[in-house]
């Protein structure tokens, strides 16, 4: 039967399996991957259960103390990174106006979890980027699955993980993590293989073996490029709350879900602003940090 353009129909529409097929297809994955994390379900919960014990544990420091031992930790966290007092009294100011909006506990639940997504993200990010350095097979295997992960939605994230650890903190910062990590392996990776081959070549001629040369040459050569590893996955943590507060995630993060929901422009807008003011805290003084490194190290190479 002719159709578009003359053509037969066959060209027209592609073929493809039929909707029998394709339901029947849906219906059996869907069923064995359930019974599989049914079968697997106490052992699912005890492999997570120190995440959800540290991550409890840091949210209950930040909301339980005192909000001017928060604010002078943080300032003085900030000193240190980034050695400008603009930056320390811009932080003073940003964390004034979130508390005097009432954010501050919202805040403090957020930055919990941005910490904690964080710091597990530079513990699996930092050795996979050294074995990728190390190896040219592993890194040919690893980077077809960092571009998949830095290219799929991150709504799509959520789907995997609520069908395995379901409803909750837990895994919404796994899926902040599955999201976050991949700038943390890549440039650990970069900034391994930028390490100067004559430096490498000076190494081996005094006798360094590999592991000396990882932690005593190229790790520290590479510490500006890692720290922007550590700033970019800070930054793409606090992008993926809002989008973790979907599965049960607090703070900012569900704030602005519910703004989203109910058309609470106010509310959405003083939350975001709350969520651009800490990332503009955190990327400033990790910036500022990694040049500051950057200048050490070019000090230390000439």
């Amino acid at each position: 039967m002719a159709s578009c353009w003359g053509l037969p129909e066959l060209l027209c529409e592609f073929p493809a399996l039929s909707n029998g097929t394709l339901r029947g297809m849906r219906k059996g994955i869907d069923t064995g991957f359930r019974d599989l994390v049914r079968t697997y379900s106490d052992l699912i919960d005890t492999a997570t259960a120190p995440l959800q014990i540290f991550l409890n544990t840091l949210e209950k420091a930040f909301t339980d103390a005192p909000w001017p031992v928060i604010m002078v930790l943080l300032m003085v966290i900030v000193w240190f990174g980034a050695r400008r007092w603009q930056t320390v009294l811009g932080t003073f100011i940003a964390l004034c106006m979130i508390g005097v909006f009432g954010l501050w506990e919202d805040t403090m639940i957020t930055l919990a979890m941005v910490t904690v997504a964080t710091f597990v993200a530079i513990i699996i990010g930092l050795p996979l980027g050294i074995l990728m350095a190390r190896s040219d097979r592993f890194q040919a295997f690893l980077t077809p699955m960092l571009d998949v992960m830095q290219t799929l939605p991150s709504f799509v994230y959520l789907i995997p993980v609520v069908v395995i650890f379901g409803i909750g903190k837990v895994p919404g910062l796994i899926a902040v993590v599955i999201y976050a990590v991949p700038p943390m392996i890549r440039l650990t990776n970069l900034g391994i293989r930028l390490v100067d081959r004559e430096v490498i070549e000076a190494a081996d001629a005094f006798g360094a073996n590999p592991k000396q040369k990882l932690f005593g040459v190229q790790l520290p050569l590479s510490l500006p490029t890692i720290m922007t590893g550590v700033n970019q996955t800070i930054m793409m943590s606090l992008s993926m709350v809002v989008v973790a507060s979907m599965v049960g995630v607090g703070g900012l993060g569900k704030n602005v879900l519910q703004a989203i929901t109910n058309q609470y422009f106010t509310v959405g807008f003083l939350n975001g602003f709350a969520l651009v003011a800490i990332a503009i805290i955190f990327d400033r003084t990790s910036q500022a940090f990694g040049k500051r490194l950057q200048k050490h190290t070019e000090v230390g190479h000439d």
